[in-house]
This record gives structure tokens, C-alpha cells and sequence, in this order.
């Protein structure tokens, strides 16, 4: 992995996917989570912290919103950008969001170029 590490935490098999291959097109180093509980536990036992998280909203087992309160209170994670992916595009929830500390909210379906923008604008 040449570039910056990213973790993607997603339920949907195609979505990570084709979030995966979208990131190492512009040489992002990428590991994926099927749940929050899972992307949490590869987070806090990464050796080296994510550059980045990209995760969606509604999963099972533990929802984005609680994997990203817990990741925050964590010094590793406590300034990482983190981007949520989700089909969810109302205020309210984008406010609850942008208070439990998520960087940038992208709405599914989403453009590659959006999200290699967004990702990008965040780590360079």
C-alpha cells in the first residue's frame, strides 16, 4: 500500500466494493469492516491508525453513529477524518452527524470523482 490507509465500514458487499476499487484507482491503501463493531475493532487494533474512515449510517451490530462516537473518544481517532456514505440525506440526521464528529457526508448513490474529491480534500 503506497498511499494513505483507509478503512471503509459497510454492510453492503457491492457497495464496498465499489467504493474499494474507486479508492485504489488513485492508490489508496484500503481494508474493509462489514459493521460498526467490526470496523471499530479493526480500527482500535490497527498498528498504525486509518488516515481516514469512510462509513454508512445504518448497519447491523453497531450503527455508523456509535462507531464513530466511540472511535472519538479514543486519542488515535480523535482528529481523523471520518466521511459517511449513506443513502440518508436529511438535515436532521446530518446534524447529528456533523455533532458526533463525521468530516463530510456523501449520499449513496454516489460519483466516484465525488468521493475521490471528498476523500482526497481531506488527506492532502
Amino acid at each position: 500500500m503506497s498511499g494513505p490507509r483507509i478503512l471503509i465500514v459497510e454492510d453492503s458487499a457491492m457497495v464496498r466494493i465499489t467504493v474499494k476499487r474507486t479508492l485504489m484507482s488513485v492508490d489508496f491503501g484500503v481494508e474493509e469492516a462489514k459493521d460498526g463493531q467490526e470496523g471499530l475493532d479493526k480500527a482500535i487494533q490497527a498498528e498504525t491508525p486509518f488516515d481516514l474512515i469512510l462509513t454508512d449510517l445504518n448497519m447491523p451490530n453497531m450503527d455508523g453513529l456509535t462507531m464513530i462516537q466511540k472511535l472519538r473518544e479514543t486519542e488515535a481517532y480523535a482528529h481523523t477524518p471520518i466521511v459517511m456514505l449513506t443513502t440518508e440525506s436529511g438535515e436532521d440526521k446530518k446534524a447529528i452527524g456533523h455533532n458526533s464528529g463525521i468530516s463530510a457526508w456523501l449520499v449513496k448513490p454516489f460519483q466516484p470523482e465525488a468521493l475521490i474529491e471528498t476523500v482526497g480534500g481531506m488527506l492532502f
